[in-house]
């Protein structure tokens, strides 16, 4: 078990002249890892693998029962990425988005709507990722493949933000191991993280993950409020470096689709 620190260093990775960046920490010693240690471990996240495919199961408990989301992702760095999602709710065939971008064009479908997007990708701030004259809390991590923002594959994939802007703003430790998705992952639990949402933000609230030992990737994200669980997202399948086709990140809107813009 260690406890946590002030960690800030989301946007601190060395970014080279040419080249496509590497991991600053290309492997976790035997053990328990600091809690700032493996939190720098995880922003590299992405960059250990070249391709992904892999498939988040969230589920959340309201008034409403249960409901369950999946997100299943397929990836190639730098740039090539397709998500889609699909709901517990409603009918099978026609409940699910897609999310996909090249790099520098983002389109999204909805199905059910039978609507679509088509918008130039963010490029983000620029002059705040190579800028050494600011403080750490204010550079800005620089995905190599950019996901759909704030999204659970987007926390899951690129970690960083989420462990300088939630869980180190809470009180963490490295709790011990677990196995997830046949993955060995180390879980973090936190307790009272700062949050933007009004009915987490209460001093029972608390949070726990797993991240992937290998690749720095979190695997399961646990929320609860007074020792109940609220929110349950588990990694149910991870492949990294897998096969795939570029043909899969081909996609033409389907004939009746609306473009909103």
């Amino acid at each position: 078990m260690s406890d946590t620190r002030a960690w800030d260093r989301a946007g601190s990775l060395p970014v080279p002249v040419d080249g496509r960046p590497k991991p600053e920490v290309a492997a976790l010693d035997a053990g328990l890892p600091d809690v700032a240690d493996l939190f720098t471990f995880m922003r590299d996240a992405e960059l250990r693998f070249g391709t992904l495919r892999m498939r988040i199961e969230e589920h959340t408990w309201t008034a409403r029962g249960e409901e369950v989301v999946a997100s299943d992702v397929t990836l190639r760095h730098p740039g090539q990425v397709l998500i889609r999602v699909s709901s517990s709710v409603g009918a099978v065939d026609d409940n699910y988005e897609l999310w996909m971008s090249d790099g520098s064009t983002v389109r999204q479908y909805h199905a059910a709507r039978r609507t679509g997007t088509q918008r130039p990708a963010r490029t983000g701030v620029r002059g705040i990722v190579r800028n050494r004259d600011l403080p750490n809390a204010s550079r800005q991590y620089r995905p190599l493949t950019h996901l759909l923002s704030e999204s659970v594959p987007d926390v899951f994939i690129h970690p960083a933000g989420y462990c300088q802007n939630v869980l180190a703003t809470g009180s963490c430790r490295v709790t011990g191991a677990t196995s997830v998705a046949g993955r060995e992952a180390l879980v973090v639990e936190c307790d009272h993280p700062r949050t933007v949402e009004v009915m987490a933000d209460r001093p029972d609230f608390a949070v726990r993950i797993a991240v992937d030992r290998r690749d720095g990737v979190i695997l399961r994200l646990e929320e609860s409020v007074g020792g109940t669980l609220t929110r349950d997202a588990i990694v149910t399948s991870y492949r990294p470096d897998a096969v795939i086709d570029p043909r899969e990140f081909e996609f033409a809107f389907p004939a009746g689709t609306t473009l909103v813009y």
